[in-house]
């Protein structure tokens, strides 16, 4: 497998893997604005020649759009290996290829969002064991902040502490998200439009700015559901799946 790293020179011309590869596409265009925006942040997205879903995206932790301290670690923000790309170890090669940029730049280990058992959109726990990394902190909620270090000595990340009690003070359903899952730009609105439509107290949170992604009451900023303040989910809802979560 060849990989190539995305960059803003090239962005326009790559498929991104994650999402349809039409650039007119809402779902294309807020995911690869919203990695141009980040390069200056240190952002890597490496990605396969191929046509699928099998990339790594990772960046600094400092600049990450998540509530944590780590400073001195890299976070990736998702791994992702699909469909028949699944077996071939290529997970290996990615985070390999991570490992290996992130000791050249001089960082104390890595860190990722998990859980104890896996849950849509983020690492499988075994293969993150089985890779060395160990958990070093978990919220309320049950998700886990994971990390691998590169010496013994290092200090583990940790969340902050507003997402490590995950909550809202509103009631109704409230969503934090942003785009950096590229499939909120079409179903955020639909699942908006659907609860409107069925007189259902909705609130869409667009998370924008880094130092409100870091301040966050959640530890997953990507997409957080709470109802009646407590959290729900962090898996992307379409019309379907909300109504059925609402008992409509």
């Amino acid at each position: 497998m060849e990989y190539i790293q995305v960059t803003r020179e090239n962005i326009e011309k790559e498929h991104i893997c994650c999402a349809i590869s039409n650039n007119k596409d809402v779902q294309v265009s807020s995911k690869k604005a919203w990695l141009t925006n980040r390069f200056d942040d240190g952002l890597v997205f490496l990605k396969s020649t191929e046509r699928g879903k099998c990339f790594i995206e990772y960046i600094p932790a400092e600049n990450a759009w998540n509530p944590i301290d780590a400073d001195g670690y890299m976070y990736i923000d998702c791994l992702w290996v699909s469909g028949s790309f699944k077996g071939h170890g290529y997970s290996n090669d990615l985070l390999s290829a991570c490992i290996s940029d992130s000791k050249e730049k001089g960082k104390k280990g890595l860190c990722i969002l998990c859980a104890a058992k896996k849950k849509p959109f983020l690492a499988d726990p075994k293969f993150l064991k089985y890779k060395g990394f160990t958990v070093c902190d978990e919220a309320d909620n049950g998700i886990q902040l994971w990390y691998l270090p590169f010496s013994p000595d290092a200090e583990p990340p940790k969340f902050k502490e507003c997402a490590r009690h995950p909550h809202t003070d509103e009631k109704g359903y409230v969503l934090y998200y942003t785009s950096q899952c590229p499939f909120n730009a079409k179903y955020v609105p639909i699942v908006e439009q659907t609860a409107k439509a069925h007189g259902i107290p909705f609130r869409a949170i667009h998370i924008d700015k880094k130092e409100d992604a870091r301040t966050a009451p959640t530890p997953i900023t990507t997409y957080a559901l709470f109802h009646d303040g407590k959290y729900l989910t962090n898996e992307q809802m379409n019309d379907t799946k909300f109504l059925k979560l609402a008992g409509e």
